[in-house]
Parts: structure tokens; C-alpha cells; sequence
């Protein structure tokens, strides 16, 4: 799985069609605009994955020329910064979210999880150099939200967003693999559970491999599967929260 980088493009230019300050209607491409071409390369990127994004492909989703899509679009790594952007745009940000910022938190990490498996390709993107558009600045504003006046620091607020954001990244590939491999093998995981199950008991000799036998069993009899993602990633971020919960208790009031 190859990897792409986000701010790749011409900065100046790929800041004009994030914050759409130089879009013109386009003599070649009819009805053509920056929002069509980034929707229809997003619909490429969800159904073909990464790999297969390219201006000529998109150009094809469109019917339109190649050439027509530079009129717009000045390249590849300027639209995958518009694409990325634009997804930002999705995650909902209801303000009356139940459970303090205990509850904020855990709705913004599930939000992410959900964006995640609507767009895996999201996982092949570095980025490291974000595009500065204005989804991600509200995106980013409303997750600030979660956690001021809480007795965080400004640099403590931004480093919580980066550790729970960061595990969510981390933990959701095991989720986005599973649909994939369901996909491409026409098995549930479940399924593979069933065929697997025989075999496994004979390998996992509880005598050469007590705790593997014990827990692996008790594991894959509960998840009817090898790993159950939603489960793990629900049981990590309660431990992320209760790690938040003891810097905010153990902070000196003053």
C-alpha cells in the first residue's frame, strides 16, 4: 500500500481552491467546477482506492478531457488537499453531546472511526503538512472545544486532540482491513472464523502454549472472529480517556 503526502502541491495555489478565492467558470468544461471534480475524485478513491486516483481517471468519471481538468485543477497534489478537506467537511459536530468532555472526546474519536471506514483510503495519506482549509480549521476549532477550560494549557489541549486523533488513525486500519479482506475474499470474518476454528485447535497445544490456548480460545469463542475492531478500539479509547482524566484531576487548581 503506497503512500501519498498531503501539501504536495504549490502551496499559494492549492490554498486559492481550498478557500475557493480564484474558481471561474470554464468555457471547455461546461458546468464544470473545482466541487465536481473533487467529489468524482473522491468517488474514485472510495471505490478503486488510492492507488487508482489520477487527473486522467477523475477526467473519465467526469467525461471530460484531461486537459480540461488542469483549468481547474493545477494537479494531483493540489486535489488530493481539496479531497482531503472536503472529507473533513463530513464529521458531525452536534453541540449538546451528553458525558462532559469525557463524552466530547469519545464523540469526536468515533466520528473520525466513522470517516475512516466511509473513506479508507484516508489511511494511505500522510499528514504531516495538513492542508490549511476550512474544514479542517472547523474541524479543528470544534475539537478544541472538547477540552478548553477544562485546566488544560493551550499546548495540552492540542497534544490531547493529537494523542486521541492518533489513535484512532492507529486503531481503525485493523477495521478497514477486515472489510477489505471481506471484500476481496467474499468471506465474513466469521466465516473464516468457522473454516479456521478445526485447525486451530489442533495447532494451539495447550500443553507447548498455555496462554495462547487459553485466551486465543476464549478470544475467538467470544468475537467469532480472529479480532473484533470496534471492540478493541472502544476498550482503548475508555483507557485513553481515563489517562486524559487523571492529568485534568491531578492538575494544581489555581
Amino acid at each position: 500500500m503506497s503512500t501519498e503526502y498531503s501539501g504536495t502541491g504549490d502551496p499559494a495555489r492549492s490554498l486559492a481552491l481550498l478557500w475557493r478565492t480564484r474558481e471561474k467558470p470554464s468555457r471547455k468544461g461546461g458546468d464544470l467546477t473545482v466541487g465536481r471534480i473533487v467529489r468524482a475524485a473522491i468517488e474514485v478513491a472510495d471505490a478503486e482506492g488510492l492507488g487508482a486516483l489520477s487527473m486522467r481517471r477523475v477526467a473519465e468519471r467526469l467525461s471530460v478531457g484531461t486537459m480540461t481538468l488542469y483549468t481547474h485543477v493545477p494537479g494531483k497534489g493540489e486535489l488530493l488537499d481539496v479531497m482531503l478537506d472536503s472529507v473533513y467537511g463530513e464529521t458531525d459536530r452536534p453541540d449538546d453531546v451528553p458525558g462532559g468532555w469525557r463524552g466530547r472526546l469519545a464523540q469526536i474519536a468515533r466520528e473520525n472511526w466513522a470517516l475512516y471506514l466511509r473513506h479508507p483510503w484516508l489511511l494511505q495519506v500522510a499528514t504531516t503538512r495538513p492542508p490549511l482549509g476550512p474544514h479542517l480549521i472547523a474541524k479543528y476549532e470544534y475539537e478544541l472545544r472538547a477540552v478548553d477550560g477544562i485546566g488544560l494549557t493551550d499546548l495540552e489541549m492540542d497534544e490531547v486532540l493529537t494523542l486521541v486523533n492518533g489513535y484512532v488513525h492507529g486503531a481503525v486500519r485493523g477495521a478497514v482491513e477486515a472489510a477489505q479482506a471481506a471484500r476481496h475474499t467474499g468471506m465474513t470474518e466469521q466465516q473464516w472464523w468457522h473454516a479456521h476454528a478445526p485447525y486451530l485447535e489442533k495447532v494451539l497445544d495447550p500443553r507447548r502454549f498455555p496462554l495462547a490456548a487459553r485466551v486465543g480460545t476464549t478470544a475467538g469463542e467470544e468475537y467469532q472472529a480472529a479480532a473484533d475492531p470496534a471492540r478493541a478500539f472502544e476498550f482503548g479509547l475508555a483507557r485513553i480517556l481515563d489517562g486524559i482524566e487523571v492529568l485534568v484531576r491531578d492538575r494544581p487548581a489555581g
